[in-house]
This record gives structure tokens, C-alpha cells and sequence, in this order.
């Protein structure tokens, strides 16, 4: 992180007196206890700031700002705001599909409408506004209240960090603001004397700071407790400079892809500018969709299909399901874990062009033919036509770790098992129909990879190879990755081990299953042969070694053609993407290697027998 140069640190007067100093602008003065109560420190603070203000020239005789006073106050007075209002806003699902999460309403006012008004009562009218998801939705605003857009282009990627950056230029003496605060008080002034962050007094183990008795904002460890960050600040020219040249830094190292704005303002474990402590009751963010409904349970965004559909299938009102929480967002989908009638459950929602991508007809046979064996987590719910699903709530689930071998080994035996079932449904996954058809997806776009199509060539290549290597098609879960096989206790508190997400599932060679393991583990070649002697209990064929490689070539093309689709869509998986890539490139030139090495041995071994044969 950049580093201050010496003098930096220290950008502004004493805070006790800036305020004192701020009310004796707004209002005359009256008498001391009166001030000390208008400006929120005791009695004996503000009879020392006084003596100060007036040793300094800011107050005269009569306790009244002078020309210097009014000189600086109209200097540090705000002059524009930036809103970051670009992110997805995941954790407001299921309610955040259509709609980004600043116009969500409460009390019939969407949320940066209520910022904008508040910040145009206090004069300010030059406002930037960084959108990304849906940014559609908040083109209105222009011609409503006369703000001005900025795209960021990356927000499916990159966190605010990297929306202020957009901003850069405009940062001076300027409010910055989150889209998803509510404020019951206007937040805002039209005169600052000082920058600021503003946090609350209320305790959160997520903060990264606390207020200290000098009323600076210190680091504190991870889970330890601090003051609730509110994400909104007040920063004069002279923090702006500091600022940009931060931002500028810091975005050059994506180790910081998903970091806040925020880190721009710690030098040696502090924050550079005071804190503004303001009540919790005053202050609301609105990052959740329980949140959402404490503010303003009449809330018209509070209305949602899947709320709807959950309330349907158990018989109750919407008001029943309670303890809403997102879970960690998957590749293709998003899910929340809620509960209702004392049980707990988790419903799918289908992500951002999954109609294209899965058949959910299919999907539903697939959960009618393992039902009841043992293999899946319970389905209570599945929609075919839209891929809603419930399913009910593992506890103390742990997914697969790549790297732990007895977990491998559990992983490989339950995959056997399954395979060994020879279960069949009506459908196949066509691997190499499915590269086409992902490809077709990108609407005659090239491909973002340079060399794209000799890679694809080389893949395709080994396509003879494997389908005359197949011995026996069954249903094969084709999405049989690490994050995909659940561990947990049973009511015996026996460790159990089921396979979860089988909507790619299909008829296929079940060998393909161990390729997708691979490549989503991002497994090295040594990792890779060990896996395959691990399902194999160390007795596969080279040819079977071989057909897996160049699965693993295809699967890398697979979804890394996967991934330029949902870029498309605004949605990036970074690395992700890379390595699928790079997995395509590696394992056919592999397979095209060791097809060589054996083509030589079974014509050294064929010359052989023939020799053997004429000396007869």
C-alpha cells in the first residue's frame, strides 16, 4: 500500500474546535452550555476550543466568526458528490434480479432518489453516479434531477475500489456515498470544516475500525468488534489529492480487485481523516433482504416470485419465512437459505442466461431417477420450467477439499459407486456439441483468447480417440467438482457424503466425471494421475489415462467458452476462465505426446512379434 510522505498524515484542525466552530456559523451564540450541548462535547471542551478559536483569529470578542473564519469556511465548503451504485448488490436476493439495489424502496422512496434530494437541499447539484449492474434502470435520473452517469465496466469483477477510480478527477472537497444507506436525518451540510467518515455507535464484528477517545479511526482485528462503517465520508481537496494518487496505485494490483474504496484512507493502522459517530437508529444499510424488511415491511420491493412459490409449496404467508440469508454465489446460480415452520431450507434461483444453458425438463428426470439412492440432497421443490428448487438445509455440511486425500478417496468411492449404478435417462451430454454450442452463444463475437482457433482445432483432434475408448455410457453427473460433494452429519452424527447440483447431468462416458474434478480443482498432471489411480484403485488402462486427458482438454474448452458467454452477460469468473483455458491448451498437446509414445510401443511390440513369428 502507498505510503504517506512526512506532514501528510496530520490534514486537519482539532475536531472539537472545527465543530464548535460550525455551530457558532449556524446559530449566535447564547452561552456555553448551550454550545456544548449544539455541538455534542462537554462543557469543559468547548470552553478550551473557545479560548483556541479566539487565541487563532477564527472568533473576535464577541464570539463571532471572523474574516479568516469565513474565509476557510467557504473554502471547505462541499462542492459535489460521487454515489457508487455499480455492484450487484448480492446479498439482496431473491429480491435483486431486476432491479439494482439504489432503487429499492423504502417508505415508497427508492433509496438514491432519497440521497439525491438530500444532497440537493443542502445546494449540492454536481452529482456522479458509478452504475454497472442494470445501469439501464438509472438512466432517468439524468433528466430527473440532472446527475450524471459513469459506467464501470468492470463491476461484475471489481469492487468500489475501482468505481471511485472513475471518479478520480472530480474528487474535491466531495461527499462519497454507497447507493444503499438510508438516512432518516439528511446527512449532509452545506458548509464542512473538516473531511470525515461517518460510523455509528453501534457494534459490528464485519468493521474494520473503532473510534478511539480522540475520536480517530483505528484498525481492529477481524471478528474483534468496531463501529458499524456506514461507507459515508466527506473529503476536502487536500484528503482528494492523497486519495487519487491511492486509488490510482492501488488499482494497479489485482490483489485489490475486490477491495472498498475505503483502504484508500488507512495510513499506519488509522484512518487519515476523524470519525463522524452518528446514532444506528439515524443511519440503515440495506445490503439484505431482512434488512429491508425491519426498515419498511410495506416496502413494494419486498414483494418476490420466489417468496411467492416458497409460500405456495409449504401452505404459509410470505411473513413466514423468516432468516433470509444469501449464500455464497454459485457459477450458475444464486441461493438463500431461509426458514419456515421451524425447518430450514435453501432455494435455487437460476443466474443470468441459464435458460440457455440448462434444460431443466431434464434436470427434473434426472432428480426422478436417483431419487430415494442416496446420492443427491433432498429435493423438496423443483420447478421445470424456470429451475426454481428447495431443497432442505444440510447442517454442518462441508464441501470436498481437493487436496486432502481422504476426502479424495471418499469423493472417488461415492463417484464409483454412482457409476457402477448404470442408471439411465432419456438424454445425453454431448461434450463436444456443447463446446459448439457455447461457442454459438457469443453471437459471432471472436473469441477473447488470440489463438482460439488452433486450441480448438487441437482439442478436437483428439475426438476419434475418445469415442472409440468408450466402453459404456451411463448417467454421469458432468459437474462432479470438489464444491459439489457434501459432507455432513446425520441424526446418528455419522459423517455422510452426497452429491449436490446435477443439472448438466446426463447419458456420458462416466470417465468425464474425473476430468471435471480436475479442472475445476485446477489440479497440476502429478494431481491429475493421482486422482485417476485413486478411482481407478491403481489398475486404469493407458488408454483410459489418455481418454481422460483428453477430456480434460475438452472441459477446459467447455467452460472457458462457458465463461466468454456469461461475460457477455456482465458476469466475469477472472482466473477461472484463464485456467480453463490453459487446461484446453496443456492436456491436448499431453494426449497428442502420449498417444505418440505409445504409437511407438505398439509398433516396437508389433515388429517384435513379427520377428518372433519368422524365426519360427
Amino acid at each position: 500500500m502507498p505510503k504517506f510522505t512526512k506532514g501528510e498524515s496530520k490534514l486537519f484542525k482539532n475536531k472539537q474546535e472545527n465543530d464548535v466552530l460550525k455551530v457558532l456559523f449556524s446559530e449566535p451564540y447564547i452561552n456555553q452550555r448551550i454550545l456544548a450541548q449544539s455541538s455534542g462535547h462537554s462543557l469543559g471542551v468547548v470552553n478550551r476550543s473557545v479560548r483556541r478559536l479566539m487565541e487563532n483569529g477564527y472568533l473576535d470578542g464577541q464570539l463571532k466568526p471572523t474574516l479568516k473564519a469565513r474565509q476557510e469556511y467557504q473554502d471547505k465548503e462541499p462542492r459535489n458528490a460521487v454515489i457508487l451504485a455499480a455492484g450487484f448488490g448480492m446479498r439482496m436476493v431473491p429480491i435483486n434480479r431486476e432491479l439494482p439495489k439504489g432503487l429499492l424502496e423504502v417508505n415508497n422512496e427508492p433509496l438514491i432518489e432519497r440521497q439525491i434530494r438530500q444532497l440537493q437541499k443542502v445546494g449540492i447539484t454536481e452529482i456522479y453516479i458509478i452504475v454497472g449492474f442494470l445501469k439501464e434502470k438509472y438512466e432517468y435520473l439524468i433528466d430527473k434531477y440532472k446527475v450524471k452517469l459513469i459506467f464501470n465496466p468492470n463491476y461484475a469483477a471489481k469492487n468500489n475500489l475501482h468505481s471511485l477510480r472513475l471518479a478520480a478527477e472530480y474528487l474535491s472537497n466531495t461527499y462519497i456515498v454507497p447507493c444503499d444507506i438510508w438516512c432518516d436525518q439528511n446527512p449532509f451540510s452545506r458548509h464542512e470544516l473538516y473531511s470525515w467518515y461517518m460510523v455509528s455507535d453501534i457494534v459490528d464484528n464485519d468493521s474494520d475500525v473503532r473510534v478511539n477517545r480522540k475520536m480517530e479511526l483505528v484498525s481492529v482485528p477481524k471478528l474483534s468488534g468496531g463501529n458499524a462503517m456506514t461507507g459515508i465520508a466527506y473529503l476536502l481537496k487536500e484528503e482528494c489529492v492523497l486519495v487519487r494518487k491511492r486509488l490510482e496505485e492501488l488499482c494497479q494490483d489485482s490483489r485489490n480487485d475486490n477491495a472498498f474504496w475505503e483502504i484508500t484512507l488507512y495510513d499506519n493502522g488509522k484512518m487519515i481523516v476523524p470519525a463522524r459517530v452518528v446514532h444506528a437508529f439515524d443511519v440503515a444499510e440495506i445490503n439484505t433482504y431482512e434488512q429491508l424488511r425491519e426498515l419498511d415491511e410495506e416496502s413494494n420491493h419486498l414483494k418476490s416470485d420466489a417468496l411467492d412459490v416458497i409460500a405456495d409449496v409449504f401452505h404459509v404467508h410470505v411473513d413466514e419465512i423468516t432468516d433470509i440469508k444469501v449464500l455464497k454465489k454459485g457459477m450458475t446460480n444464486r441461493s438463500f437459505l431461509f426458514s419456515c415452520e421451524g425447518e430450514e431450507y435453501i432455494m435455487r434461483i437460476p443466474g443470468e442466461g441459464t435458460e440457455k444453458l440448462i434444460n431443466r425438463r431434464q434436470e427434473a428426470c434426472v432428480y426422478r431417477t436417483i431419487a430415494g439412492l442416496g446420492l443427491c440432497d433432498d429435493v423438496v421443490y423443483l420447478n421445470p420450467e424456470n429451475g426454481y428448487k428447495i431443497t432442505k438445509y444440510l447442517r454442518d455440511v462441508r464441501t470436498a477439499d481437493p487436496k486432502d486425500c481422504r476426502d479424495l478417496n471418499q469423493c472417488m468411492e461415492k463417484l464409483r459407486d454412482f457409476h457402477s449404478m448404470h442408471l439411465e435417462v432419456g438424454h445425453e451430454f454431448n461434450l463436444y456439441g456443447q463446446i459448439e454450442f457455447y461457442e454459438s452463444l457469443w453471437s459471432g463475437e471472436p473469441s477473447v483468447f488470440k489463438d482460439y482457433q488452433e486450441a480448438k482445432a487441437g482439442v478436437l483432434s483428439l475426438k476419434t480417440f475418445v469415442e472409440s475408448h468408450i466402453e459404456r455410457k451411463t448417467l454421469t453427473h458432468i459437474d462432479a467438482v470438489p464444491d459439489n460433494f457434501l459432507f455432513y452429519r446425520n441424526q446418528k452424527g455419522e459423517e455422510e457424503l452426497r452429491l449436490t447440483d446435477w443439472e448438466y447431468a446426463g447419458m456420458q462416458d462416466p470417465h468425464l466425471d474425473l476430468a471435471m474434478f480436475c479442472v475445476y480443482s485446477f489440479y497440476d498432471r502429478e494431481q491429475v494421475d493421482q486422482l485417476i489411480d485413486i478411482y481407478f484403485e491403481e489398475k486404469c488402462s493407458w488408454e483410459n489415462r489418455l481418454k481422460i486427458y483428453c477430456y480434460i482438454a475438452a472441459c477446459g474448452l467447455l467452460w472457458s467458452n462457458w465463461c466468454e458467454y456469461k461475460r457477455s452477460l456482465g458476469v466475469e469468473f477472472g482466473e477461472y476462465s484463464l485456467k480453463q483455458y490453459r487446461f484446453a491448451k496443456d492436456y491436448y498437446r499431453y494426449a497428442l505426446q502420449e498417444m505418440e509414445i505409445h504409437s511407438g510401443e505398439q509398433s516396437s511390440e508389433d515388429k517384435h512379434q513379427r520377428n518372433a513369428y519368422e524365426e519360427e
